[in-house]
């Protein structure tokens, strides 16, 4: 882990600190953030321009004059959309311009605007601001005695008002809580400082790798029989048990049954079923979506995935339906 020294708002050192390789030390993927960043921007369109056809705008009912013998080319509505005050042909309409993007890609996005600034050497870490009540001028004191110029991002925590309200007023700092944090915002300022306690690290994300042993160990140890007990467990319910055994890789949203996406996109063991969370439906291999959906979440079987309100396409479901009633 690369170390940078841990200022205090003196602007003097307080000590070092680590930043996590793993959210500051990845080379930056720009495809990717430059994808996450536009569908950012995207998003915030209101798209609520309009325009009217020919069909909306006022007038036009009766035919201008007769079909021939004037001479003119025949004409049916003077709000057509060749005529001055006629209807817009092709204009635009109200409509959403937001894009569905996997939470893996804006995540990957952020480590990647993050290590690209830490590379930069503009990743600032205070131990902390120390503000008892709001005083814009000793944010500014504390901005020149760090040496920060140009825009500046400060991440606060939630429950600091002081800190925000000393902050707000200057034109160059942008605050943002540490849940808010984003790839474009870091993108567009110069410095992002962070303090000890609300600097990033990747122990906060759910972890997606597991050692297999380690949970097969487990489940033998959840399944010795008491003394008394003379009868094993089935083998089939062995299985079954390790299956749901990593409590801590269930998706709390769904329950027992199901895993979360891993970040490299790869089956986890022993969970094949796809379940898109957007479109509440589940994919079974060898299905006609099956290679074509991203999966926000993995299930061990239908019926876990059913369990947690997920459903077949309905195509697959008139087919399971179909064969039933045969």
């Amino acid at each position: 882990m690369a170390q940078i020294t841990l200022k205090n708002p003196a602007g003097n050192s307080a000590g070092s600190v680590e930043l996590d390789d793993a959210m500051f030390g990845i080379q930056p993927n720009i495809p990717v953030m430059h994808q996450v960043v536009t569908a950012q921007l995207a998003r915030r369109r209101a798209g609520t321009q309009s325009t009217k056809t020919r069909a909306e705008v006022r007038g036009g009912g009766a035919k201008p004059y007769r079909q021939k013998g004037t001479g003119n080319a025949r004409q049916g509505s003077i709000r057509a959309p060749h005529y001055s005050g006629g209807g817009v042909a092709l204009g635009p309409k109200p409509r959403k311009y937001g894009q569905r993007t996997p939470q893996k890609m804006i995540k990957l996005a952020l480590r990647s605007a993050l290590s690209d600034r830490a590379a930069e050497g503009k990743v600032l870490v205070v131990d902390s601001w120390g503000f008892d009540s709001p005083t814009t001028k000793g944010a500014v004191k504390a901005l020149g005695a760090l040496g920060l110029e140009g825009r500046i991002l400060v991440v606060v925590d939630r429950g600091d008002a002081a800190t925000a309200l000393s902050f707000r007023n200057l034109p160059e700092v942008q605050l943002i809580q540490p849940g808010e944090l984003n790839a474009y915002d870091v993108l567009c300022n110069d410095w992002i400082v962070f303090t000890t306690s609300n600097l990033p690290t990747a122990a906060e994300a759910v972890t997606d790798e597991f050692e297999a042993d380690e949970v097969e160990v487990e489940v033998v140890e959840a399944m010795e029989p008491e003394a008394d007990e003379t009868e094993a467990a089935p083998a089939d319910e062995v299985s079954e048990i390790q299956g749901f055994a990593s409590v801590e890789q269930a998706d709390p949203r769904y329950g027992d049954g199901s895993h979360v996406a891993l970040e490299d996109g790869d089956e986890p063991e022993g969970f094949p079923i796809k379940g898109n969370a957007d479109s509440m439906l589940y994919h079974v291999p060898g299905s006609a979506f099956y290679n074509r959906t991203i999966a926000e979440v993995w299930f061990a079987s239908a019926e876990a995935a059913e369990a947690a309100g997920f459903q077949l396409p309905p195509s697959q479901r008139d087919d399971n339906e179909e064969g039933e009633s045969a």
